[in-house]
């Protein structure tokens, strides 16, 4: 069986997104798809486990990490937000969850206080229909002099690759459902700088890679960085790939196992509400798709 009808042969969560982002299926197709995925699999599981107060529990977690990491799960099976079962879940999480009181006591979309954790926040607002101005505003007021972010700021003047990332992921999002303005674009510009200036990977003073951890590909991700993590940020965002992408391209390329698939290595799974039922060291279905649709963009 080869690495995509290996994605076929999954969950809804996966074959949606293969079909959508690996194959030229039908509209109808798609569609047809993307309706089993709150109802089977992945995410009828994240939505059968919401609490009733609109969070997500651990016994062993304070509530606020399981929330924001299986939202983001959800958000990542590419699950249609307008679906009834999907918006009620939503609904029942924004009138129900507040951060802790030291954070302001605020609704989940209005964010709390460190930028990896209010970017995560930022795009499940944009992607679920609560795209929140304030906290947009507040994560451009902290961009720092070289174009990123840093969840240790004003203690750190410089920027780390984690909370840039999380950041520029909830700004693509808020763009999307809130509408672009020149502000914001110009943002989003100096922080995807800040990534392409060190190539993805390397430290920009001495072009030395930055931290091994960078080139191992995790699922899911919750706040960690890597290359598969920030060219997948790219391909979404649309436009042809930097040249200064090129090598960490190429790592992905060299990646690929001899089955065409790729193997799960590292993940961050620790605070998620649900089993997540990949192993470290086996192939993974969620590595193998970001990793062809990325190589597909890079082909054009």
């Amino acid at each position: 069986m080869n690495a995509v009808d290996w994605l076929l042969d999954s969950d809804p969560a996966i074959r949606f997104q293969a079909l959508r982002d690996l194959t030229d299926a039908s509209a109808e197709t798609l569609a047809a798809e993307r309706i089993r995925i709150p109802r089977e699999g992945l995410g009828a599981r994240i939505l059968a486990s919401q609490g009733a107060d609109g969070a997500w529990h651990r016994a062993d977690k304070p509530s606020w990490l399981p929330t924001l990491f299986t939202m983001q799960l959800l958000r990542a099976t590419g699950v249609d937000p307008a679906d009834p079962e999907v918006a009620s879940a939503v609904t029942r999480l924004a009138q129900g969850f507040r951060w802790d009181q030291e954070f302001g006591s605020k609704p989940f979309f209005e964010g709390e206080v460190e930028p990896c954790i209010n970017g995560g926040a930022l795009a499940l607002g944009g992607y679920f229909g609560h795209p929140s101005e304030s906290l947009a505003r507040r994560l451009i007021g902290e961009q720092l002099g070289d174009g990123g972010w840093n969840c240790e700021a004003p203690g750190s003047s410089r920027s780390s690759f984690h909370s840039t990332i999380c950041v520029l992921e909830g700004l693509l999002e808020y763009e999307r459902a809130a509408g672009a303005t020149p502000e914001l674009a110009e943002t989003r510009r100096r922080g995807e700088g800040y990534l392409l200036d060190r190539f993805l990977f390397r430290r920009r003073s001495t072009g030395e890679i930055a931290s091994p951890s960078f080139l191992e590909f995790a699922y899911p991700p919750r706040y960690a960085y890597d290359v598969l993590r920030a060219l997948d940020y790219f391909r979404a965002r649309g436009g042809p790939p930097d040249p200064r992408m090129e090598e960490a391209l190429s790592l992905v390329a060299g990646r690929r196992q001899a089955d065409g698939r790729w193997l799960l290595e590292r993940t961050h799974h620790e605070a998620l509400a649900v089993p997540f039922h990949e192993s470290v060291g086996e192939p993974s279905r969620w590595n193998t798709l970001r990793a062809l649709r990325v190589l597909r963009w890079r082909e054009g």
